[in-house]
C-alpha cells in the first residue's frame, strides 16, 4: 500500500518528514515491475506525490536552479537566468497580458515566474500551490522583493479551484510546467475554464511526451518513468492528449507551438548536460558544474552530510537521488525529441456558452 501524507507537521517551515521519506514509495525499485495499479495509485495519491516530492526536492531546486523552477529555449550567449526570464516574459506576451488584469498562477512554486511576470506586465497576480513549504519560500521571496502588495499565494488544490475562488474570478490564468502534476488534464484545465471570466485568457507550458513517443518501445516507457519518479509526476501523457483536454473543456485555442521543437543551436536541455564548455556566459558555469560528474559527486555526499547532521528532513537525499535519475530522462529524451517540457498553448475561453 502507497504511504499517507497525514502525517503532524515535523518542521516549522511546513516540510513533512514522513512524507519525504515515503515519496519514492510510489514507485517500484525496479521500473520494469512498474504497473497499471502503480500509475493509478500516484494518480489516486496525486497530493501525497506532489508534496513529498517537493519538500524534499525544493532547496535543491533553489541550490540547482534558483526560484523559476522550469526549463526554457536558449540564444546563443544568453545567460541561464536571463533565458529563464525571457520564457516568462513570453507567456505574458503572447497571452496579451495588461497593467491591472486580475491573474492566477497555478502552481506558482516559489513565486519566481510571478515575480517577473507581474513587473514585465504589471499585472496583479494570486499564486495557487498545494505546498505549504513553497508557498512560505514564496511569500519570504516577494515580501523581500518589495512585491507584496501586487502578489498573494494561497494554499490550495488545482483540481478544486472553483471551489477555492468561485466562478469568473480572473482576467487570466496561466500555469508553468505545473499542470502535468495533475490526476488529469482534463480536470484541471476544466477548473480553469471555470475560473476564467468570459472572454479571460489561459496560457500554459505543458509537459509532454510528444508524438514520437510509443509507450509500447521498453525504452520510451522506461524514459518516461524516468522522467516521473525524478519530478513528482503521477503519469506522464502524450501531448495529443493536451491539445484533446484544452479543447474538451470548451477552450478556443488561438496559439499552439512545441517550443522544443525550434531548431535552436542551444537545447533546452544543456544545463542538465554538465558540460561546462557549453556554458553560454562565464556567470553560469557554476550551474552548469552542478550537473557535471564532480558537481554531483558533492551534491551526493554534500546532501548526505547535512541529512545526517539534520539541516535537511531525513529522505531528502533520497529525493535528491530521483532528480539524477530525471537529469539523465530528461536530456534522452530530449535529444531523440521524445518529450518536450514547453508545449505552449495559449487559448480563451468564450464569451458566451
Amino acid at each position: 500500500m502507497a504511504p499517507s501524507a497525514n502525517e503532524p507537521t515535523a518542521h516549522a517551515d511546513g516540510r513533512v518528514g514522513r512524507r519525504i521519506e515515503n515519496y519514492t514509495a510510489f514507485w517500484q525499485k525496479d521500473m520494469s515491475k512498474e504497473a497499471s495499479q502503480d500509475t493509478e495509485n500516484r494518480l489516486e495519491n496525486y497530493t501525497d506525490v506532489i508534496n513529498g516530492y517537493y519538500d524534499g526536492a525544493t532547496g535543491l531546486y533553489e541550490y540547482g536552479w534558483g526560484t523559476s523552477f522550469h526549463f526554457s529555449r536558449y540564444y546563443k550567449g544568453e545567460s541561464f537566468y536571463q533565458a529563464l526570464a525571457r520564457h516568462e516574459h513570453y507567456l505574458a506576451f503572447k497571452m496579451n497580458l495588461k497593467p491591472g488584469m486580475r491573474v492566477l498562477d497555478v502552481g506558482c512554486g516559489i513565486g519566481g515566474p510571478a515575480r517577473e511576470i507581474a513587473q514585465f506586465a504589471d499585472v496583479q497576480i494570486v499564486g495557487l500551490n498545494n505546498n505549504d513549504f513553497q508557498v512560505g519560500r514564496a511569500r519570504k521571496l516577494t515580501k523581500r522583493a518589495g512585491l507584496q502588495d501586487q502578489i498573494t499565494y494561497t494554499i490550495g488544490d488545482f483540481m478544486k479551484l472553483e471551489e477555492k475562488f468561485g466562478e469568473n474570478s480572473f482576467d487570466a490564468v496561466y500555469a508553468i510546467e505545473a499542470t502535468v502534476h495533475a490526476p488529469s488534464w482534463e480536470g484541471v484545465y476544466g477548473q480553469i475554464m471555470k475560473v476564467l471570466k468570459p472572454g479571460g485568457v489561459f496560457g500554459v507550458y505543458e509537459w509532454c511526451m510528444t508524438d514520437k513517443w510509443d509507450p509500447s518501445i521498453p525504452a520510451h516507457k522506461e524514459v518516461a518513468h524516468g522522467i516521473e519518479i525524478g519530478n513528482g509526476i503521477p503519469e506522464m501523457r502524450p501531448l495529443a492528449k493536451a491539445r484533446e483536454a484544452i479543447v474538451k473543456v470548451g477552450f478556443e485555442i488561438e496559439h499552439e507551438e512545441d517550443l522544443a521543437d525550434r531548431p535552436d543551436p542551444v537545447p533546452w536541455y544543456y544545463p542538465l548536460e554538465g558540460d561546462i564548455r557549453k556554458a553560454q556566459t562565464i556567470w553560469d558555469i557554476i550551474t552548469v558544474w552542478r550537473m557535471s560528474s564532480s558537481g554531483k559527486f558533492v551534491t551526493h555526499h554534500g546532501l548526505w552530510l547535512i541529512e545526517k547532521l539534520g539541516v535537511v528532513p531525513k529522505g531528502t537525499w533520497e529525493v535528491g537521488e530521483t532528480l539524477k535519475i530525471a537529469a539523465d530522462a530528461l536530456v534522452s529524451s530530449g535529444r531523440d525529441k521524445l518529450f518536450t517540457p514547453m508545449y505552449l498553448v495559449v487559448s480563451r475561453k468564450p464569451t458566451q456558452n
